[in-house]
């Protein structure tokens, strides 16, 4: 099975990460998955079991995974997965639409063309696939925006891009199955943009891609409240 995660490599490229980091890749997989669905305690000494690994490195997973908003503090009880609030949904969606518009833009004059011939010749597989899975879909969605954000150079905002889109995926492709093939069109739109080095192109595109899933949203709880 392919990593949620893709690897960095390149420029932006780290060592063999520690046990710390192998801690938190683990979880935020499961968190990613929903394996840990919301209110889900988490014992530190349960979880380092869980993994086969000392408690030191999962207490450290744990201590990240609640800075970065995926976790909160239990009082006597570890750490519970927290429920994201709708409105913190769509305003992480709103930043991620100010910064991957950005990104795009610088992208559009720095990118390599066998990076998107990669990339939309792995859109145009999932889109032929017969029954192409949920995660398979994260799978080839998290590579094209990761793709963007590193193609910019700027380490910091391809970091914080992948954190608001780790947190936006509370709300995943499962729940909103009419974005599948369009919002894979709309990337390759994005690509378009990108091979014929048109920033204000590839900029407008990719604010319209993330806005369009923010309207879908919106769509979607409207239904439901409804």
């Amino acid at each position: 099975m392919a990593p949620i995660l893709e690897p960095v490599t390149g420029p932006l490229a780290v060592a063999a990460p520690s046990r710390a980091v192998q801690a938190y890749q683990r979880l935020l997989e499961m968190l990613l998955r929903h394996e840990l669905p919301a209110g889900s305690i988490l014992h530190e000494r349960r979880v380092a079991e869980f993994l086969e690994m000392s408690r030191t490195p999962v207490k450290d997973a744990l201590l990240r995974l609640e800075s970065e908003g995926l976790l909160t503090r239990s009082p006597g009880r570890g750490f519970a997965v927290r429920a994201f609030p709708v409105r913190e949904l769509l305003e992480a969606l709103h930043v991620r639409a100010v910064l991957e518009a950005e990104a795009a833009r610088i992208a559009a004059e720095r990118i390599a063309p066998d990076a998107l011939d990669r990339a939309e010749a792995e859109i145009r597989a999932l889109l032929e696939a017969p029954e192409p899975s949920s995660e398979q879909d994260w799978e080839v969605d998290n590579r094209f925006h990761a793709m963007l954000a590193l193609a910019t150079g700027n380490a910091v905002l391809a970091e914080t891009i992948q954190a608001l889109r780790t947190r936006t995926y509370v709300f995943n492709k499962s729940r909103m199955p009419e974005r599948f093939a369009v919002g894979h069109q709309e990337h390759l739109a994005i690509i378009a943009a990108l091979r014929a080095r048109d920033p204000e192109a590839a900029r407008a595109r990719t604010q319209a891609h993330i806005e369009a899933v923010r309207r879908s949203i919106i769509a979607k709880l409207s239904d439901i409240g409804g």
